[in-house]
């Protein structure tokens, strides 16, 4: 097996690397400093720094209208879609926590989308089984419990436009895809790369971007 380049993503070139991508404005700033400061404990769960500015460049590249987010946290990664999509786009934003989703609630009106997010405080699944049956998603993030990404896979694909893209965050699970006697969540995003690798409506990219990405457009 040939691994190709193996650049280590040093503190200093990763600073490097977020020096040359778009910088987050002043509201995304401030709701990450938030996160970290009110949820030191779980604040991993947010969408890396880096992944704000790709979510949007994906929503331009795709030209999306109709975005789902199937886990929302503090509201950084909805925000960061949000703000690229038309004024008359939409994301439906599903999570289960009020308490995390009113930082995001907060920031969405500072920066003036909070016109273009649908929050549902639900499961996501629920959510997801009322929606129309017919392809009408243009492109969905999907960061949640890992052990229902399966299942929210098979909700989404019939529903998603031909053409249209799932981005799945954390397809590398620190790590321990590795581990073949892996259980809950490391299992869970196992069989979902599983499922994923083998599913021929979808073309699909599994990328070491952060704690790995998967890209998934639909055939």
């Amino acid at each position: 097996m040939s691994k190709g380049n193996s650049t280590k993503i040093t503190d200093e070139l990763y600073r490097y690397m977020l020096d040359h991508n778009p910088p987050l404005d002043d509201v995304q700033r401030g709701l990450v400093a938030k996160t970290y400061a009110t949820f030191p404990d779980v604040a991993g769960m947010q969408s890396a720094e880096e992944q704000g500015p790709l979510l949007a460049f994906l929503v331009r590249l795709t030209g999306a209208r109709l975005i789902v987010e199937v886990g929302t946290f503090t509201g950084f990664s909805a925000l960061s879609m949000a703000q690229a999509l038309p004024a008359d786009g939409r994301l439906i934003a599903c999570d289960v926590s009020e308490e995390w989703t009113a930082y995001g609630k907060e920031a969405w009106e500072e920066a003036g989308v909070a016109d273009r997010i649908d929050l549902r405080i639900a499961p996501a699944l629920e959510t997801l089984r009322a929606m129309p049956a017919e392809p009408h998603i243009d492109m969905a993030y999907v960061d949640a419990d890992k052990e229902s990404q399966i299942s929210y896979w098979e909700e989404l694909v019939p529903r998603l436009r031909p053409g249209g893209l799932i981005v799945t965050d954390n397809t590398l699970y620190h790590g321990t895809v590795l581990d073949e006697s892996a259980t809950g969540s490391a299992a869970g995003v196992r069989a979902f790369n599983d499922h994923v690798a083998a599913d021929p409506r979808m073309d699909s990219v599994l990328l070491a971007i952060s704690d790995g990405l998967t890209l998934s457009r639909k055939r």
